[in-house]
C-alpha cells in the first residue's frame, strides 16, 4: 500500500467500525469484467451518506429550513486489487479529521476474503447555504463526530 494518508496499514484497518454493504453489479464493469475505476467514488458517496445518517447527521441538511449543507471538497481513491462482477464488497467509512466547519473521511473497500481492494479519502465541508462559505460545526455535531 503506497496511499500518503495510510501511516501503520495495520492500526488504520483496526479503526474502522462501521460499513455498508454493496454487490458488483453488471453495469459497473468494463469490458474486462472488471470494477469500472468510477464507480468506487459511487461506492464511498453511498457508504457516506449511510454512516451520516447512522450518525444522526443527515437529517438536519435535509431539512428544507436548514441554513447549512455539506459538499465534497475532494476525493481520492487508491486500488489495491482488481474487483469483478458479481463481487460482495463491504465499504467502511471513518472520520480520520475534524476541521472547524470540514472532516477529513477516510474509506476502505474489503472482500470477503476480508482483503482490502481499494482505499481512499475526501474532505467534507459544511456550508453556509446563503454565502458558499465554510460554516463552523455547531457544538452538538462536535460531540457526534468525537463519540
Amino acid at each position: 500500500m503506497r496511499a500518503s494518508y495510510i501511516e501503520d496499514i495495520k492500526s488504520w484497518e483496526q479503526e474502522f467500525t462501521f460499513y455498508s454493504e454493496v454487490s458488483v453489479r453488471f453495469s459497473e464493469t468494463d469490458m474486462f469484467g472488471h470494477l469500472n475505476n468510477t464507480v468506487t467514488f459511487a461506492y464511498f458517496e453511498y457508504a457516506r451518506i449511510e454512516f451520516l445518517k447512522h450518525i444522526k447527521l443527515m437529517n438536519d441538511w435535509l431539512k428544507p429550513t436548514n441554513e447549512t449543507i455539506p459538499v465534497v471538497a475532494d476525493l481520492q481513491c487508491d486500488y489495491v486489487r482488481q474487483v469483478f462482477f458479481d463481487e460482495k464488497l463491504r465499504i467502511y467509512v471513518k472520520i480520520n479529521s475534524i476541521g472547524s466547519s470540514s472532516i477529513d473521511i477516510h474509506y476502505m473497500a474489503k472482500n470477503v476474503k476480508q482483503e482490502i481492494v481499494f482505499t481512499g479519502r475526501g474532505t467534507m465541508v459544511q456550508i453556509d447555504k446563503k454565502t458558499g462559505k465554510g460554516s463552523k460545526w455547531s457544538e452538538e455535531k462536535l460531540k457526534v463526530f468525537n463519540k
